[in-house]
Order: structure tokens, then sequence, then C-alpha cells
């Protein structure tokens, strides 16, 4: 494709993590272990969610849907990582690259307005347990689930519609594992700025907004946790809360420092830490930081396998 002079690029090359040779079967092999595990993790999580009734309330009805949008951001990045490893291919069509960002972007949106969710009906079970049962109705569970997968679906087609307002003529080097929506600001021929100041707004509000309403509901819930006369269920709400916790500030971290904290330098090798660890690392932990100190899902384990 010509526009005057220049020649419009279709076709991209991902750079990947890593130049060195000597180290594409290693890294082939270790995200391969890390895709398998995540995928069993987080689908044997929503098979024993499925499978036992006693797992069949709001609490374990948010984290099957977290499990599913986990394996969704997996799957949306790290089979790209291991083809190109493996055929030693680094090109990705323009499609290709705009298709991979919208899912890893529904899945990470949907992703963050679960553990709002999550963080509300741990604020309601510990702070108003007597009215549990009438205010996490399974009408207001439905909502949220489906608020969040509207929110996941509205944020990358957003982003997706403004890409298609730019044009790529300099070059067709993307430095980085997948095609990120940040180094492609730089490669792009035509003026960015719309589409970067609305990834800063919206990443600001959603990222900003949500983390203050989960902070603010596991503040309420600490010092409720804190009254309890009972040790026990002290220890128990102490636990369950501490996952959630975990889980919010392992995701949000590289989230914020990438695109609300320096998005506007792009491209280096910290912003490829940074994703690795939000595409990678967190779907993997996820389904292990909420089920191996939980009784309940260790419980519906052992019948299974029995």
């Amino acid at each position: 494709m010509m526009e005057g002079n220049r020649t419009l690029l279709t076709e991209f090359v991902l750079r990947g993590i890593t130049d060195r040779p000597e180290l594409q079967v290693p890294l082939f092999l270790v995200f391969f272990f890390i895709y398998v595990t995540t995928m069993v993790g987080n689908l044997g999580l929503i098979f024993l969610i499925w499978k036992d009734p006693h797992l069949h309330t709001p609490m374990y009805l948010f984290l099957g849907n977290l499990a599913f949008a986990d394996a969704c951001t997996s799957s949306s990045v790290t089979p790209k990582i291991l083809v190109k490893i493996l055929n030693k291919n680094d090109m990705i069509s323009l499609g290709e690259c705009f298709s991979q960002f919208y899912f890893f972007c529904f899945s990470a949106t949907t992703e963050i307005f679960l553990l709002v969710a999550m963080a509300y009906d741990r604020y309601v079970a510990i702070c108003n347990p007597l009215h549990y049962v009438v205010v996490m109705s399974k009408r207001l569970c439905t909502g949220l689930i489906s608020m969040s997968y509207m929110f996941g679906f509205l944020n990358p087609t957003v982003h997706v519609g403004l890409l298609f307002r730019l044009t790529f003529c300099r070059s067709n080097v993307i430095d980085h594992f997948y095609c990120e929506i940040l180094p492609l600001f730089t490669i792009s021929c035509t003026d960015p700025f719309l589409n970067a100041l609305l990834m800063f707004i919206i990443a600001s509000s959603v990222q900003i907004g949500t983390f203050f309403i989960i902070v603010v509901s596991y503040a309420r819930v600490l010092f409720a946790v804190l009254n309890m006369k009972s040790k026990k269920g002290r220890k128990k709400a102490f636990f369950t809360c501490s996952a959630h916790l975990l889980s919010v500030f392992l995701f949000y971290g590289p989230l914020v420092f990438m695109y609300v904290g320096h998005g506007s330098a792009p491209g280096k090798n910290q912003d490829k830490i940074y994703s690795l660890f939000y595409t990678v690392v967190i779907p993997l932990l996820n389904p292990f930081i909420y089920s191996l100190r939980n009784k309940e899902v260790l419980g519906a384990l052992k019948k299974v396998t029995k």
C-alpha cells in the first residue's frame, strides 16, 4: 500500500523477550510449562466450582469468572510467544496485532472489575454477615459479572477503534514480545497524541478508581476482623482477605507502572518485565493463591480425586 511516497506497513516484527539464540530452547520450555500449568490451574478451578454444589456461592462464582479471565489473558499472549520461539517466525499482521491486544485488554479489564466485585462480596460477608444472603442475591451477582464483561468489551473497543486512525510507515519492528499498544504509538506516522491521551485518561480512571474502592472495602473489612471475638473466625476471614489483597497488589502494581506511571516511555526492558508479570505470572499464580489455603476448594479437590 502506498500513501504519497510512503509505504504503509501491514506486517510487523515482534522483537520478543531476548535476541540471544542460546536462550530460545530454555525459554520455550519455561513458557510451555507455565502455560500448561496456568490452564490446568484456572480451568481446574472452574471445574471444581462447577462440580461441587458447596462452592455455588457468590465468592466462588466471582472466583470462577476470575479464573476464566486469567485463562483468556494467558491464551492471548503465551501461545504467540511459543510459536515465535518454535517456528522462529517474528512476523505478525496488522489484524492479528490488533486482535491480540483486543483480547488481552478485554480479559485484563474484566479481571479488574471482577476484583472490585470480590472486594465488595468480602465486605458484605464480614461487615454485614446477617444480611449477606439478601444483599448478595443471585440477581446482584449476575449484574456485577455482566458489568465486568461489559466494561471488558468497551475498553478495548475504544482503543482498537482509535488504532485504525494510525498509519505505520517508519519501522515495522515492535519492541515487545506481544502486540502491546504503547510501542505501536512510537512507530506510528500519524500523531498518536489522541490515542495516548485517551489511554492515559481511561487507564488512570479505571485503575486508580477501582483500586481506591478495593482499598476502602478491605480497610472496612480489616477493622471488622480486628473487632471479631472469635479467634477462629478472625483467622479464617484474615486468610481469605489476605489472598484477595495479594492478588490485587500483584495485578495492579505492574499495570499502574506500565500505563499510568511511565507509559510515555515504552519499549524499555522494564516495560517487558511489567508486561510479563500481568500477562504470564499473575494468571499462573492466581489459582494457587486462592485455592492452596482454602479448605472448601481443597475439600472439593479431594472429592473429585476420590
